[in-house]
C-alpha cells in the first residue's frame, strides 16, 4: 500500500481501453450427452458470450493499425477525449493495448502486476495516522487521487464506448494473446466493473496493520478483497462514490441495460 496504482480509472476510460469474478477462461456451454456414437470429427468448443460487442456503424468503420504498431492512434484517441497535457501527465504511453488489457484482466483478482501499470503513480507519499494498534489511513490520501477522479468524470460515456468499439479487434486479440484464446474481451471488462461495483460499504476511517514494509488492512475480510475493490477504498468514501457512479453509466453504455 506504500505506493497506490490508480489503475481502477482504466475502467472509466474504457472508450480507449477497454472483467466481478475470477475466471481464467469462459467455460462454453454444456452439451446433453449423446445417444447415438458418431464417426464424426469434434467440433472446437465455443465460447459463450454474455455481452456482445456491436458492430460499428459505417461512418465509423476506419481501418485499424495493426496491434503492434497501435501506440499512435490509441495516444491520438486518448489525447482528443482527455487533452495532450492529462494524458501526458498521468499516462504511461507505450504498450498501451497490453497494459489496458492486462489492467482490466487482472483488477478483479488478488494482485496486479505493477511491471505493466497503466498510470503513473499517484504523486505524494502514501499516509498512515496513529501507532501500532490504532494505524489507520490517513485522509489526507484521498485529495491524491482528485486528478484521476476528474479524468474520469470529464469523459463523455457514449463517446468512449463508441471509441472503444471501435477499438475493440485490437483488445480481443491482444486478450486472446495473453492465454485466452477462447475467451471474450467485453465479457471480462464487465466482469471487472461489476465487482467494482460490488466493492462493500466499510466504516472509515480503515484500519491498517503493518506486518513488514507495506500496510495491510487490519479487516481480514477487507484485506481480502479484490485489487481493484481495495483500490477503491483506498481512494475514500466520495471519491469512490463517484467512480461507482462513472463505471454504472460505463456499464449500462457497453450492456444496453439500465444501471
Amino acid at each position: 500500500m506504500r505506493h497506490i496504482k490508480p489503475v481502477v480509472v482504466v475502467l472509466v476510460l474504457v472508450g480507449i481501453g477497454g472483467g466481478v469474478y475470477y475466471w481464467r477462461t469462459l467455460r462454453p456451454p454444456e452439451t446433453p450427452p449423446a445417444t447415438v456414437k458418431s464417426t464424426a470429427a469434434p467440433k472446437p468448443a465455443i465460447p459463450s458470450v454474455r455481452y456482445p460487442v456491436p458492430q460499428p456503424s459505417v461512418q465509423a468503420q476506419k481501418p485499424l493499425p495493426p496491434l503492434d504498431q497501435s501506440d499512435s492512434a490509441i495516444l491520438d484517441a486518448l489525447t482528443g477525449l482527455f487533452g495532450r497535457k492529462s494524458v501526458e501527465h498521468l499516462f504511461i504511453t507505450e504498450d498501451l493495448v497490453h497494459r489496458i488489457v492486462v489492467a482490466v484482466d487482472n483488477l478483479p483478482r488478488a494482485k496486479l502486476p505493477m511491471r505493466f501499470q497503466l498510470f503513473r503513480p499517484v504523486s505524494g507519499r502514501f499516509l498512515a495516522s496513529g501507532t501500532d494498534d490504532n494505524l489507520a489511513i490517513n485522509p489526507d490520501n484521498y485529495r491524491r487521487y482528485m486528478p484521476y477522479v476528474l479524468l474520469a468524470e470529464s469523459a463523455n460515456s457514449k463517446t468512449l464506448v463508441t471509441t472503444y468499439i471501435h477499438y475493440y479487434p485490437l483488445f480481443q486479440k491482444e486478450y486472446e494473446s495473453l492465454g485466452y484464446p477462447h475467451g471474450y474481451f467485453n465479457d471480462r471488462l464487465v466482469e471487472a466493473i461489476d465487482n467494482l461495483l460490488a466493492t462493500p460499504k466499510v466504516v472509515y476511517p480503515l484500519k491498517l496493520i503493518q506486518p513488514n514494509v507495506l500496510y495491510q488492512f487490519q479487516d481480514p475480510a477487507v484485506e481480502a478483497l479484490s485489487a481493484g475493490q481495495k483500490i477503491l477504498l483506498r481512494m475514500g468514501p466520495d471519491n469512490a462514490a463517484r467512480i461507482k457512479a462513472k463505471l454504472a453509466k460505463i456499464r449500462s453504455e457497453l450492456t444496453n441495460q439500465s444501471p
